[in-house]
């Protein structure tokens, strides 16, 4: 099926893909089987299949004629704790205030003078000043750039 999909040159030979031999000490094999000895468990009572038994319970009672119970919804679970994120945030302030030794009051707020940005005025001697040497400069490119006129043969 795989050469139906793809080209010749795109499949890859499963060769490239076996792993390369490598020597496992005898150590490294007995820390493996340790590892997965702790993380097994023998035991496994705990465990309920609660898929099986819901699908057993509908297979049963069609079997019987009646109707399937109706599937249980996730309103029956109850979530976590809901907690308001304001309070524990000055909750938490006040006791790194206490912690530090500070006042543990209401901090008072000052309203901060406006600063207005003074606009920079310009006296009419700079504004020409500065304007007078760029259109020189530019007469100068410009005769220069003038081709020579001929004069008439």
């Amino acid at each position: 099926m795989a050469h139906v999909l793809k080209w010749d040159d795109e499949i890859r030979d499963p060769a490239e893909l076996a792993p390369k031999d490598l020597k496992v000490t005898d150590s490294e094999i007995n820390e493996a089987v340790h590892l997965v000895e702790s993380m097994t468990t023998g035991d496994i009572s705990g465990y309920r299949d609660t898929y099986r038994e819901a699908l057993e319970a509908v297979i049963e009672a069609k079997a019987e004629g009646r109707r399937p119970p109706e599937p249980r919804t996730g309103d029956e679970e109850h979530g976590g704790q809901v907690l308001d994120l304001m309070a524990a945030l000055q909750e938490s302030v006040r006791k790194a205030q206490s912690a530090r030794g500070e006042d543990s009051g209401n901090a008072e707020i000052h309203e901060m003078p406006e600063c207005k940005p003074k606009p920079k005025k310009k006296t009419a001697a700079t504004k020409t000043a500065k304007k007078a040497p760029a259109k020189k400069a530019a007469k100068e490119t410009a005769a220069a750039k003038k081709p020579a006129r001929r004069r008439g043969a």
